[in-house]
């Protein structure tokens, strides 16, 4: 018999470097990160995409319109300018029941993504 079941959904955003606190991303409006996705398979150790890898570059995106999954779209619009941050997203605030299989994120699987704020 479960008495207290709590799920909790949505993000934890971990602080790893401050940013300016008098400039933070506007909804409706480009965001540009770096970012480091970890989850992949099921193993939170493993990245399944970085904007760092050779090849790639940084990531722009408006936020607050839904283009990202909803952990990007909350978590980075509570970052600042310069900000490094780690965002654990539940399913829900991820990839949810389908996953993402081409990156090797299965269904309902959390993620954690490591986060730079580099332009508002």
């Amino acid at each position: 018999k479960i008495l207290n079941l709590r799920v909790i959904m949505g993000f934890t955003k971990e602080i790893l470097v401050p940013g300016d606190p008098t400039k933070a991303p506007t909804k409706n409006k480009p965001v540009t990160v770096h970012c480091t996705g970890y989850g992949k398979n099921g193993d939170m150790t493993k990245v399944f995409w970085s904007t760092k890898d050779p090849g790639q570059t940084t990531f722009t995106f408006t936020i607050g319109r839904g283009e990202v999954i909803k952990g990007w779209d909350e978590g980075v619009m509570s970052m600042k300018l310069g900000e490094t941050a780690r965002i654990s997203c539940t399913p829900d605030y991820a990839y949810g029941k389908d996953g993402f299989p081409a990156w090797g994120i299965m269904p309902n699987s959390p993620l954690i993504f490591e986060i730079e704020v580099l332009k508002v």
